[in-house]
């Protein structure tokens, strides 16, 4: 059986529609009204070989907040319900990724614990229009219902843009090695027998 996952996520401020194939090719589907964003999670799946269809409409007028944290929501709890018991995966992962000056490293452990930590220094207040501190938001909320520890950690950079892109990159690096499987991985990848 394959190891997908579709969720869906209303409220009052949202709706977001989510699948990812894990075994994909990296074929990505995304509108949520916000270009750079789209953009992003096209990166996402396009560097983890993981399929991605993100269909999301929100209160855009207000800003685009709760939709990017919305989606990371969903797509954490689909990539956590795709994974199923997590049996024979690598766990973790960790990739340093360069986009001209800017370098930006992830570590990733799917620990069941969803943790993130942030080291980016974004010099601007927008990317196109994508508010900056709304990538800090998308990944806690991703960590979070992923149950995933992420580390991001920015070593170079000034252009923000660079910045951003190097940062879902090595991310999604870091992600396609963690949620590969490995014939020598017996059972759950833990001395406690579960994550």
């Amino acid at each position: 059986m394959g190891r997908t996952a579709e969720v869906h996520r209303q409220t009052k401020e949202t709706d977001v529609g989510v699948r990812v194939d894990l075994d994909g090719a990296g074929k990505s589907s995304i509108s949520t009204g916000v270009g750079f964003f789209d953009h992003m999670l096209d990166q996402l799946a396009r560097h983890s070989l993981v399929d991605l269809d993100v269909k999301a409409s929100g209160d855009l007028e207000i800003d685009p907040h709760h939709t990017v944290e919305d989606v990371g929501i969903a797509l954490g709890q689909a990539i956590d319900q795709a994974l199923g018991g997590k049996e024979g995966i690598r766990r973790y992962g960790s990739a340093t990724v360069p986009m001209d000056e800017a370098l930006v490293m992830t570590s990733v452990d799917i620990s069941g614990r969803g943790l993130l930590e942030y080291l980016l220094e974004i010099p601007t207040e927008m990317i196109g229009e994508l508010p900056s501190h709304l990538v800090s938001e998308f990944f806690t909320a991703f960590a979070r219902n992923a149950k995933m520890t992420v580390h991001l950690r920015q070593l170079s950079g000034t252009n923000p843009h660079h910045i951003v892109e190097a940062a879902f990159k090595s991310f999604a690096q870091s992600l396609q090695q963690a949620i590969s499987k490995s014939e020598r991985v017996k059972g759950v990848p833990s001395t406690k027998g579960t994550l």
